[in-house]
């Protein structure tokens, strides 16, 4: 009998209040965003402290403009995401609803678009208030992956965006018919646990090594190189787990059940991948930039 672990009973909503005949529910996922963005606070504030982790002992930041910023990453991060989800996966649908956009509590958020959210946030916000945006970009990057980490935690407890069918023995049966619709498997069907890949790569290892570079490599007295390194991190960290990763629905069809959005000869790139190699080819750029700009 083929190994495989059962998916934990756990609800999405920790718990639900009703008022006045309306029902409001604290969800795992709402709830990793606001801690995520508040621990990241939190660590900003510390490091832009830390005088002597910056180029001339001079912060970029105070810690009441960490404060201000943050209303912006906000704004970035909600904006970008749904945003990037309507343009990169569903263009068409939303293009014949477009009531639909703004329906964000029904899900719908993209990774890709968001970063471009906080990106466009932190340089519109850096100009505003004179201050060196690779640097703020640099803190930013920094503390993403706290935010990553929890996020793929929520989307596990969800039990959505899983992996494709596995038979090794990590392999999770998740709920739901289309989760368990899968071609040519007689009975349960294991997934790959795809979040929790990705809470490990993108948010443990991914985090550590930037906190490591920064507080231990003096690599925020270098503008952009903890920058460059979170994008080639993160889309190299990505673009290994689409391999994983269960595609999108509507990209999966009879004649491209892998979903695959570029393919030939049974080999392809996901959606997820098209969206990752820029990331690491701007990544890998930043970082000669920004070596080039320090020397």
């Amino acid at each position: 009998m083929q190994a495989m672990i059962p998916f934990p009973d756990i609800s999405p909503e920790i718990f639900t209040i009703s008022l006045f005949g309306i029902e409001f529910a604290l969800r795992w996922y709402a709830l990793s965003y606001i801690a995520g963005i508040l621990i990241g606070w939190r660590v900003v504030v510390a490091t832009v402290r830390r005088v002597h982790l910056w180029r001339n002992e001079t912060a970029p930041m105070v810690p009441a403009q960490v404060e201000d910023l943050l209303t912006w990453v906000i704004l970035g991060v909600v904006l970008g995401g749904r945003l990037g989800f309507v343009l990169f996966y569903k263009p068409l649908h939303y293009l014949q609803n477009p009531g639909e956009i703004l329906t964000v509590w029904q899900g719908g958020m993209s990774f890709h678009g968001g970063l471009l959210g906080v990106v466009v946030a932190c340089i519109v916000y850096s100009r505003r208030q004179g201050i060196p945006w690779l640097s703020v970009a640099d803190v930013l990057c920094m503390v993403a992956p706290i935010g990553l980490f929890l996020g793929r935690v929520a989307n596990f407890i969800n039990a959505e965006l899983w992996g494709r069918p596995t038979d090794l023995p990590w392999g999770v049966v998740f709920p739901g018919a289309y989760a368990q619709d899968c071609p040519d498997v007689i009975g349960a069907c294991a997934r790959h646990p795809s979040q929790l890949y990705e809470a490990a790569l993108e948010g443990l290892i991914l985090g550590a090594a930037l906190i490591y570079l920064a507080y231990r490599r003096g690599a925020l007295k270098w503008p952009g190189r903890i920058t460059g390194v979170f994008f080639a991190g993160y889309g190299l960290s990505r673009f290994v787990v689409e391999f994983a990763r269960q595609a999108d629905y509507q990209f999966i069809t009879p004649d491209n059940p892998m979903g695959y959005v570029l393919h030939s000869g049974g080999y392809g790139l996901s959606m997820g991948q098209m969206l990752s190699l820029p990331m690491i080819a701007f990544g890998v750029g930043m970082v000669l930039y920004a070596n080039r700009r320090g020397e």
